[in-house]
């Protein structure tokens, strides 16, 4: 699946399909699960959750997405603005992952602003699985 991106002040009120919106001075991506069960995936961007890469043509969204609340439970990476489906994980590997996220944010908060080391993990090394 190829998604579109675009680039705006403001989330739009009505969010299309196979659109990633990116608003860089709301510091928030935002765009319809890519399953089609019609959720909204808000992703914000900071050190800690994720990051967005424009390379000119199309953007990629890191870390993975999970959408672990959603019924769907659908999970994914936005690459170069195509749709890679990773594995569907279990309640204890979303539990584990959250409760990193949680002590990743501590971590960066309580060390003056530089990035968890878990955060500094390769792309290429979460997307074969080293890497919960």
């Amino acid at each position: 699946m190829i998604l579109k991106h675009k680039f705006v002040d403001k989330i739009p009120d009505s969010v299309e399909e196979d659109v990633v919106y990116v608003s860089i001075p709301y510091e928030t991506v935002i765009h319809k699960c890519c399953c089609g069960c019609g959720c909204e995936v808000v992703t914000p961007l900071s050190p800690t959750d994720w990051s967005v890469t424009f390379n000119g043509e199309s953007i990629s969204l890191e870390p993975s997405i999970g959408n672990w609340s959603f019924k769907c439970r659908s999970h994914y990476w936005i690459t170069e603005n195509e749709v890679i489906w990773s594995t569907k994980w279990g309640d204890k590997r979303i539990e584990e992952v959250r409760k990193r996220d949680f002590e990743d944010k501590v971590e960066y908060f309580n060390n003056a602003g530089r990035a968890p080391e878990s955060k500094k993990k390769s792309f290429w090394g979460k997307l074969l699985g080293l890497f919960p």
